[in-house]
């Protein structure tokens, strides 16, 4: 049976991915027209401003901890909640189809999460609100530009640092993570303003789950912890850049 969180990527997959092919067939379909800000890309730096939503995620390892109840409680985020992402961004041009650009960016979301227990069925539910604040360096390859239309592929690393971590709560997250992230979008150039749609995938590269509870009062929430070797956060983002 295909998830909610399958469903999500695939939507977004599907999309840029008609969206990809429909440029394309413009580009086949049309003649050369006159471009709108011919030289722009050839600038040695450039700046622009960002909007967009995400979807935040993690992906859980558990190691089927039970306590001395015979509880076992297993951790997964059933649906995505989408949130809001505005930044600024700056670009440096390399060569004709390469560019380094550095996005301070901040990512506003939440990740709803449910505790099973394999024993009983009860469930625990855990809101967790994020504020990251990224600062992402990217490499982006574009491909040649026809009119004014310019696909491009793009990768680079992502550390981010958590504004808004709380303690008490069923598992408590760390502070700081860094994410390697890819994605792909499209330059179109209007006369006054560039206009760039893009789509990227981020992962976590450390653990984020901390195992030292010391801000616990409630001792019993420790099976929660207990439960988890690992979670490592995942996002999705679907960005709009202005130039």
């Amino acid at each position: 049976m295909i998830s909610n969180r399958q469903l999500h990527i695939a939507t977004f997959i599907t999309f840029m991915i008609c969206f990809l092919s429909v440029s394309q067939f413009k580009t086949v379909a049309q003649t050369r027209k006159v471009m709108n800000r011919p030289y722009i890309d050839q600038r040695r730096f450039h700046y622009g401003f960002l909007m967009g939503v995400n979807l935040q995620d993690i992906e859980f390892q558990h190691n089927g901890y039970t306590d001395e109840n015979g509880n076992q409680w297993f951790a997964e985020q059933p649906n995505y909640e989408p949130g809001f992402s505005v930044g600024i961004l700056g670009e440096m041009y390399l060569t004709k189809h390469l560019a380094l650009r550095l996005i301070p960016t901040m990512h506003f979301g939440t990740k709803n999460l449910i505790f099973r227990n394999a024993a009983n069925k009860d469930r625990t539910y855990l809101n967790l609100k994020s504020t990251y604040m990224s600062l992402p360096l990217d490499i982006k390859f574009s491909a040649e530009r026809f009119n004014n239309y310019r696909p491009y592929f793009m990768a680079g690393i992502n550390p981010v640092i958590d504004l808004t971590i709380k303690k008490q709560k069923e598992i408590f997250l760390k502070r700081f993570d860094c994410f390697l992230e890819a994605g792909m979008g499209c330059d179109f150039y209007a006369p006054w303003f560039k206009f760039i749609p893009e789509i990227k995938f981020c992962y976590g590269l450390s653990n984020i789950i901390e195992k030292n509870r010391t801000d616990l009062t409630d001792q019993t929430k420790m099976i929660y912890t207990n439960s988890l070797n690992s979670g490592r956060s995942k996002m999705i983002v679907l960005t709009l850049y202005f130039e």
